[in-house]
């Protein structure tokens, strides 16, 4: 039987064995609802506090700024519609990047038809905005500005901290869609001067279905889920208590381990790229080749199509994406290369190879041995 090799870590990562550990009593013996009253709670309410602190200390924020939610579209669409509906009577003019992950640019473009103003910033040809057109974007009308840290197809990391500056000498609110970012580079909420901010468990090997907002102590947003009293009354829903567990302990292993893990796939990611560009022709990285995550390689090959390399590697026990896995699954090109000025054929010509801390240089010598083979037989049967 072939061994696997999983190279869409930026899809989702393997958890954790400690994270699984950590979430058992809690799937288990440990069940009580952590809003009821009697004794019989308190170990899971307890535990919800716990996981909350957890995160807070990974992003630099206090503990009373963070929300748990079911994962970062959620959070992502709770900080866009929650400012959108508390500020409209201020303003409509919202400000984002082309680049975006779908779950802030269906948000804004929903909130486009309920009469909004949405600005979707340009990025230069390394995927990068620039906080001048930050600025000069800004009208009295602004409520909102939301940037990414990272991008989640090329892997490049924004100046945030820039665009943070700017939006506070402005008086406007800036969100940061940090979900591939956090527990992979250092964030700290108040040096970037982010008012929210959102991350989910499961790109750093925490349980799928849990992330949270941090949302800055003073900053005041509609909710987006109606219901109970949870979460300080801003989140409606019966606490996901096994998951909330999950995603604190994986955000306490993160922090720990964050460092040492970033310079080891640092090290892997360098060797994988170039060897990819060395051994294939009319091959080009995508993304600015020094400001990007420790994990992610997004190339384009010319003369083939990304699907074809998804599958071939597949068939050799390789998992990897031409783009986002929430829309690996339709055939258009990737918008994110599109905004970086590829034509359409290098755009749909891309593979993202993102690693993780189970992947070894073996592994990487292996997808770098098995391309060039790959590259040519579909080269000689392509009909681009």
């Amino acid at each position: 039987m072939k061994k696997l090799i999983y190279m869409d870590n930026a899809a989702t990562t393997p958890m954790h064995p400690e994270v699984l550990n950590a979430m058992i009593p809690y799937l288990t013996e440990e069940y009580a609802n952590p809003s009821t009253l009697y004794s019989f709670a308190g170990k899971p309410r307890q535990a919800v506090e716990d996981a909350r602190a957890q995160v807070a200390s990974l992003i630099g924020a206090n503990t009373k700024e963070i929300y748990f939610t079911s994962g970062a579209t959620e959070s992502d669409n709770w900080a866009i519609k929650g400012t959108a509906f508390a500020l409209k009577s201020k303003g409509n003019h919202i400000i984002t990047s082309a680049i975006e992950h779908h779950a802030v640019i269906e948000p804004c473009e929903f909130l486009k038809k309920q009469g909004f103003d949405i600005t979707f910033l340009p990025v230069d040809s390394d995927g990068l905005v620039d906080p001048e057109d930050v600025r000069n974007a800004i009208t009295e009308r602004t409520i909102l500005i939301s940037i990414m840290h990272s991008n989640n197809e090329i892997g490049v990391i924004e100046p945030i901290a820039e665009i943070g500056e700017i939006a506070r000498e402005k008086g406007v609110l800036f969100h940061t869609d940090a979900t591939q970012s956090v527990g992979k580079v250092p964030i700290n909420v108040n040096e970037l001067k982010v008012d929210m901010l959102s991350l989910s468990a499961h790109k750093f090997y925490g349980p799928k279905g849990v992330g949270a907002l941090y949302i800055r102590k003073g900053v005041r947003i509609e909710n987006f889920m109606h219901g109970g009293g949870q979460e300080n009354g801003k989140r409606a829903g019966t606490h996901n208590v096994p998951g909330i567990v999950g995603l604190g302990k994986a955000a306490e292993l993160a922090k720990e381990t964050m460092a040492e893990e970033a310079e080891y796939l640092t090290r892997l990611r360098d060797k994988l790229t170039q060897g990819i560009l060395t051994r294939i022709p009319d091959s080009r990285l995508n993304g600015h080749p020094t400001k990007r995550l420790p994990n992610i390689v997004n190339v384009s090959i010319k003369g083939v199509e990304g699907e074809s390399m998804i599958i071939s590697l597949d068939m050799l026990g390789i998992c990897s994406s031409s783009g986002s896995a929430c829309t690996s699954g339709t055939l258009e090109a990737s918008h994110v290369l599109l905004a970086l000025g590829l034509p359409h054929e290098l755009a749909h010509a891309s593979l993202r190879l993102s690693l993780g801390r189970e992947n070894t240089e073996e592994d990487v010598d292996t997808v770098i041995n098995a391309l060039p083979d790959i590259i040519n037989r579909l080269r000689t049967i392509s009909p681009m």
